[in-house]
């Protein structure tokens, strides 16, 4: 880290010179803005994997991309720590849907759909089944964006504040994306999602 500059001193320009330098293929500017947000990324990546390595692996893939993309930096869409915090949610959402390829895939317990206990008949059992696969395949149909935030969600447990953090979108925007998949999922279902809502 160049010599007392720590991540809350580090003002826009600075970064600003940092990705300038790194477009001119400086490694020792790219040293630098790893110093200084590394921790920020390492942070939203493991909010979003929950996975003390993917989230080491996606703040490498994000210097990565950084270095390869530094050109493509627009100081008008955005601050450079946005810019970045943007490539490591990208990166993040990757790395979760390269390792969990059916992470939609959910045990038929988990949704309540079919009670654990000796009592259930096989017609019973099939019909749940058949409804979870009627989920996932609804599920499968949504947009990217709106299945992953519904992900975070009802199956790993994230409240609407902590998406928006790790994401990065704002709390209207999670909770219409949300809500509008719910309403397409009731669509496509014919089922009564409206107590999720």
């Amino acid at each position: 880290m160049e010599h007392g500059i720590n991540p809350k001193e580090a003002s826009e320009q600075y970064l600003q010179d940092l990705i300038a330098r790194i477009i001119d293929s400086d490694q020792t500017a790219l040293g630098m803005l790893y110093d200084l947000l590394a921790a920020h990324v390492y942070g939203l990546a493991f909010r979003i994997t929950q996975r003390v390595p993917l989230a080491e692996e996606v703040v490498q893939d994000s210097f990565w991309q950084i270095w390869r993309q530094a050109p493509r930096y627009n100081p008008e869409r955005g601050s450079v720590k946005s810019w970045i915090l943007t490539i490591a949610r990208s990166r993040a959402l990757d790395a979760l849907r390269r390792i969990e390829p059916n992470e939609q895939t959910l045990e038929p317990e988990s949704l309540g759909l079919i009670e654990a206990s000796n009592q259930d008949s096989p017609p019973d059992l099939l019909a749940a089944v058949q409804q979870t696969q009627q989920l996932q395949a609804a599920l499968a149909a949504l947009d990217p964006v709106p299945r992953q935030l519904l992900s975070l969600a009802f199956f790993r447990g994230l409240s609407h504040d902590e998406i928006a953090d790790a994401s990065g979108l704002p709390l209207g925007t999670v909770k219409s994306h949300i809500r509008r998949a719910l309403q397409t999922l009731q669509r496509q279902l014919a089922t009564n999602f409206t107590e999720l809502l």
